[in-house]
């Protein structure tokens, strides 16, 4: 018996010895499991996150460790949950608008993001055809700002001049706008009118003006062998058709043999810098036209393109407060390295360099990447392009059928020794 209750005691204490181990062993399975369910949970999140876009880690390093990225998630879900018109909600104006605030944060005015419609605007001026009133616009301290009125469209012929401050839109105030949105509000169909709250220097008090938009179709370069022998190239603009009318324009000043070349550059608010670069290899025959630069170490010479078929024609070139960008690098150009006089007043100043991304939804984004240099090393930008003679036209000259700026071109060509 003894024996037997011994035996029933070393018996019980491996059974529970046995039932210890196999809870130990299922509290470990359960733990396992739960770890392993716990991972397959993450890795859930994180595999419907690169799908929804919540969540999602940066795969390039982008965000510094004190941007919590769900921070944009709550106030999405915030304002859809709570705002008051919920049926007025468009995700993808929110989408854009967010998009477009992150871009504008940078406040650069010439870095901006553009949903498809905007994208296909600004196409659309490359191209040279579009409908509104015929203006480049800027932000110039601060204020919108009249960079140049396109001869014979409509703003130019409703009086608009290049330095005009836009203080308002329809009676919509102007303090704080973006380029895109200004131009989304001033452009429209043909024939429907906008009214521009404008103020110009001298003027007592700021006046409306009301404009009836057309079509727009710019072709960029017009020339003409005025009655002194002067060959005048006036260029609007650098965009799609520039390169091949200057290519025109050249072989009709080789055929004529004109006294002298005014360029002029009044108003021109720019475009492509390769054309720009083309145009003034026509004076320049080697060395820099403009340098591109990234950062004080890293900078990149555009160099002459060798053709110079203009170089011994004495040439003038015309600028005021609307010639920007790409007619800025013309004129710094042939200023710097004495290819041509420089009158008018100091230019706009945009000497940056944007680079434009396109998306695959047609939005894209058009952000400064670089400032300009002319080849003697002033940066353009903010600065502009200083004339060898500051004349300036102003509005009686314009009602008088006077150009002041013009006129002493001339005499410079025929003084020329």
């Amino acid at each position: 018996m003894k024996n037997n209750k011994f035996y029933a005691k070393i018996i019980s204490a491996i059974l529970v010895l046995v039932v210890m181990l196999v809870c130990f062993g299922a509290g470990m399975y359960m733990s396992m499991t739960n770890k392993v369910m716990e991972e397959l949970a993450k890795e859930e999140v994180v595999y419907l996150g690169k799908i929804t876009g919540k969540y999602n880690k940066d795969s390039k390093g982008g965000l510094t460790q004190d941007i919590d990225f769900n921070l944009f998630w709550d106030v999405w879900d915030t304002v859809k949950a709570n705002y008051v018109d919920k049926g007025k909600i468009n995700e993808k104006e929110m989408f854009y608008g967010a998009l477009s605030g992150m871009v504008a944060s940078l406040k650069d005015p010439y870095t901006i993001f553009m949903d498809p419609k905007i994208a296909q605007e600004f196409e659309n001026d490359l191209s040279g055809k579009f409908e509104g009133i015929g203006a480049e616009i800027g932000i110039k301290d601060d204020i919108l700002t009249i960079i140049a009125p396109l001869s014979g469209m409509p703003a130019d012929l409703a009086g608009l001049k290049a330095g005009d401050k836009i203080y308002a839109i329809n009676d919509e105030i102007t303090a704080g706008i973006s380029i895109d949105v200004a131009v989304r509000k001033i452009r429209g169909p043909k024939d429907t009118e906008v009214v521009l709250t404008i103020y110009r220097n001298g003027a007592g008090k700021p006046e409306d003006i009301k404009i009836k938009r057309g079509v727009i179709t710019i072709q960029s370069v017009k020339t003409e062998l005025n009655d002194e022998n002067i060959f005048v190239i006036k260029i609007i603009n650098f965009n799609n058709d520039t390169f091949n009318l200057f290519n025109k324009a050249v072989r009709e000043v080789m055929s004529k043999n004109p006294k002298g070349i005014i360029l002029d550059l009044r108003n021109n608010p720019g475009g492509y810098l390769d054309t720009a670069i083309e145009i003034a290899s026509e004076w320049i025959e080697t060395g820099v036209v403009v340098t591109e630069q990234f950062s004080e170490e890293n900078k990149n010479d555009y160099l002459a393109r060798g053709r110079a078929r203009l170089k011994d024609y004495p040439t003038v070139i015309l600028v005021n407060q609307g010639s920007a960008s790409a007619s800025e690098i013309v004129a710094g150009a042939l200023q710097s390295h004495k290819k041509a006089k420089i009158i008018g007043m100091k230019t706009f100043g945009k000497g940056s360099v944007q680079t434009l991304k396109e998306f695959q939804d047609g939005s894209s984004v058009k952000i400064t990447v670089a400032k300009w240099l002319t080849p003697d090393g002033a940066c353009i930008n903010d600065n502009g392009i200083i004339p060898d003679e500051e004349i300036d036209f102003i509005i009686e000259d314009y009602n008088s059928n006077k150009d002041p700026q013009m006129e002493r071109a001339t005499e410079i060509i025929f003084n020329y020794q």
